[in-house]
């Protein structure tokens, strides 16, 4: 896969549910077709590792590379390939300049991964599958706002699983400070009535969406993946 950055970056998101498809067949390769047919210089996946003692990945490391030409990045574990199932693969070549790992307060366990990428579009990338309770939601959204406001300032896309229904409550706290896009319906991939998977940036970065195509036959996970378009504002 050739990819060719000219200040502009293509970034997905996608719950792969540890490779369990639509049809309730586990698939790791059918999963990483899915990501390698997105072109993307930027996956976030959730749900990136099975629920269990070490999180163990879901998606063979040598087989990320091998089937969609991208590259885990590193989380010092010798097991999984992200942190509390939330994983970023990224274009070989892409320079990653700092790599943080963050709990989130909320009922159940629940983290984000950042990662902050150089090169001709500066950009940091949070990786996040938020609860399923909204008191929870706000919790994380709160604690990522405010602790991104601590970091140095970088443009900033947030990508994930944000598990919010309505798109009028349940996001207003981050939404003070950063730009929330809704891709379309994504869950469940059979019959799409959800719009759970979003992008939230911050206003120096302008974002479109990219349609992705529908595949026919069983999903390769119960959610449908995003994609957009990232450049620089103005």
């Amino acid at each position: 896969m050739e990819h060719k950055h000219n200040g502009t970056l293509t970034v997905a998101s996608y719950n792969v549910r540890a490779g369990l498809g639509s049809d309730l067949r586990r698939d790791a390769r059918r999963v990483l077709h899915t990501i390698a047919g997105l072109g993307a210089d930027i996956v976030a996946l959730q749900e990136a590792d099975f629920r269990m003692g070490p999180r163990p990945t879901a998606l063979p490391f040598d087989m990320v590379r091998a089937e969609t030409g991208l590259e885990p990045v590193a989380v010092e574990s010798e097991v999984s390939i992200g942190w509390h199932g939330n994983a970023i693969l990224a274009r070989p070549g892409l320079p990653v300049e700092e790599i943080r790992r963050l709990d989130l307060p909320g009922l159940e366990p629940r983290g984000a991964l950042a990662v902050d990428f150089g090169g001709a579009l500066p950009l940091r990338v949070v990786g996040v599958h938020l609860g399923l309770l909204r008191r929870s939601r706000r919790q994380q959204l709160d604690a990522l706002r405010d602790t991104l406001s601590d970091w140095p300032a970088l443009p900033t896309a947030i990508l994930g699983d944000f598990n919010e229904w309505s798109g009028r409550r349940g996001l207003g706290r981050i939404a003070r400070d950063y730009r929330i896009l809704t891709p379309g319906r994504t869950f469940p991939s059979t019959l799409p009535i959800g719009s759970l998977d979003r992008v939230v940036h911050s206003p120096d970065l302008d974002v479109s969406v990219l349609h992705l195509p529908r595949r026919r036959g069983p999903h390769a996970s119960d959610h449908l993946p995003v994609a957009v378009r990232i450049a620089r504002a103005g």
